[in-house]
């Protein structure tokens, strides 16, 4: 095939990835440098929406598609003059030549482009195991695009499944798993761990593990994926080390990879889980070519080591320091402390900072405690069960994870914990905190701080 070359402006953008931490960079750079040559390519027909919602979408709680869509193409192309170019995927990077070789999916046709400066935001997919093969049949679903979301939508609505087994049980996985319990689905879960929602401690994670059960999903747990079950591209079973499962669509919910396989031989560093490393500005080791988004590490603010952490929230910062570099403005990202937060029905979980596993693996030695409490004054009509754990360090108490489990004005209690981790707090400084209170809203001693005083007097 004959590659034409298409040679821009010389200090032309080119950004890979048209969702939250590319157009977040791209709008900035319009913003300030209002004259400048923008091209994004991105691979799907969408740009700028909520790939957390789409779980919500699927539920029928967000009711079409268009609503999860922050600005369409044609938006940015004629409100903002950034040339957005669709069904385009890159396939490899060229630095040595400051060059990207690109697929028009449309017209089957590749081409390389110039650019001056680049900025890769290419997110991540979804992670299956590479042995298995069926991952591609037509009732088999990731849960990372708008375009996937829309696909299982067709498929309930056109097909009217009874059965669905997803696989992993982390953010994706219990979100997916109260979105087809609404549809009206029979839901299994299959996880390798002892529990699910490996980012929380196992004894948090039991509670989970409980509310599923309670809700009607069926758990294999410490169970390992072994085969999909093919007949005429449709998989009919999930096959586990220990069992057969009949299924009328699967969906992996197994976490996600950084999306940088296309990167081979273009010298750009790789780090954790193979995510583009970069400095605080989200440069990369190749001078003018920046990274944004889950396709790159994050440091971790308590261990100081680098994580791959997948996040809207780091998506959208971390665009926004990328596009503010790249247009000249000096800005750096500091890093996070890992903070989520998802939903299964009536139950919140949220999560912030380290584990224990992590703090054993780190050598730091700490205390733990968990309590449980209401969500609000136990005599107020609606208050709910909340079970709090706060892990903190020995001897100083400098509070170093939370973990939060419970019903309705549950969760976003986990923002007061990484507030406090973010700034080397103790459980001393959570106790001081004059955090609000009325009997609709909290107990006179709010759950992370009736948490904290039990575990001071550990340290």
């Amino acid at each position: 095939m004959t590659l034409t070359t298409t040679t821009p402006a010389a200090d032309a953008l080119v950004i890979i990835g048209g969702d939250a931490a590319g157009m977040s960079a791209a709008s900035k750079v319009r913003r300030v440098q209002p004259n400048r040559q923008i091209i994004v390519f991105e691979k799907s027909h969408y740009t700028s929406y909520s790939a957390c919602g789409i779980p919500y979408y699927i539920s029928g709680t967000v009711k079409t598609s268009e609503e999860l869509i922050a600005r369409s193409p044609e938006e940015f192309r004629t409100v903002y003059n950034i040339d957005v170019r669709t069904m385009h995927r890159v396939l490899s990077v060229d630095t040595d030549n400051k060059r990207v070789k690109v697929l028009d999916k449309e017209k089957g046709t590749e081409f390389w482009q110039q650019y001056g400066q680049l900025l890769i935001a290419t997110g991540g997919k979804p992670y299956c195991p590479e042995h298995i093969t069926g991952h591609d049949a037509a009732n088999v679903f990731g849960v990372s695009t708008l375009k996937t979301g829309i696909k299982i939508e067709n498929f309930i609505r056109d097909t009217k499944p009874k059965t669905a087994v997803i696989l992993g049980g982390g953010y994706i996985g219990l979100e997916m798993a109260e979105a087809l319990l609404i549809r009206g689905l029979n839901v299994c879960l299959v996880n390798r761990g002892e529990q699910v929602m490996n980012t929380m401690d196992p004894d948090m994670g039991t509670l989970i593990s409980e509310a599923m059960r309670n809700l009607g999903v069926t758990l294999y747990l410490e169970e390992e994926l072994t085969e999909l079950e093919n007949a005429d591209n449709k998989v009919t079973a999930v096959i586990t080390n220990k069992r057969r499962i009949e299924a009328d669509m699967v969906v992996f919910g197994m976490g996600t990879s950084p999306n940088t396989y296309f990167l081979e031989g273009s010298k750009i560093e790789l780090g954790v889980k193979n995510a583009i490393k970069t400095n605080a500005h989200m440069q990369t080791n190749i001078p003018d070519v920046w990274a944004a988004g889950d396709c790159t590490e994050t440091l971790n603010l308590v261990s100081k080591h680098p994580m791959h952490i997948a996040l809207g929230t780091l998506a959208n910062k971390t665009g926004l320091v990328a596009g503010s570099n790249i247009a000249g403005e000096a800005i750096t990202f500091p890093g996070a402390v890992g903070t989520a937060v998802c939903k299964i029905c009536s139950y919140e979980v949220a999560r912030t900072g380290l584990q224990e596993k992590d703090l054993i693996r780190l050598g730091i030695e700490y205390v733990t405690a968990s309590t449980s409490s209401k969500t609000r004054a136990r005599y107020y009509p609606g208050a709910k069960k909340i079970t709090v754990k706060l892990l903190a360090e020995k001897n100083s108490g400098r509070l170093l994870g939370g973990q939060i489990i419970g019903e309705e004005g549950a969760a976003k209690r986990i923002d007061v914990l990484a507030t406090a981790i973010t700034h080397n707090l103790t459980l001393q400084n959570i106790i001081d905190l004059d955090l609000s209170y009325a009997p609709p809203f909290s107990p006179v001693w709010d759950p992370v701080q009736t948490a904290a005083r039990k575990l001071v007097k550990d340290i």
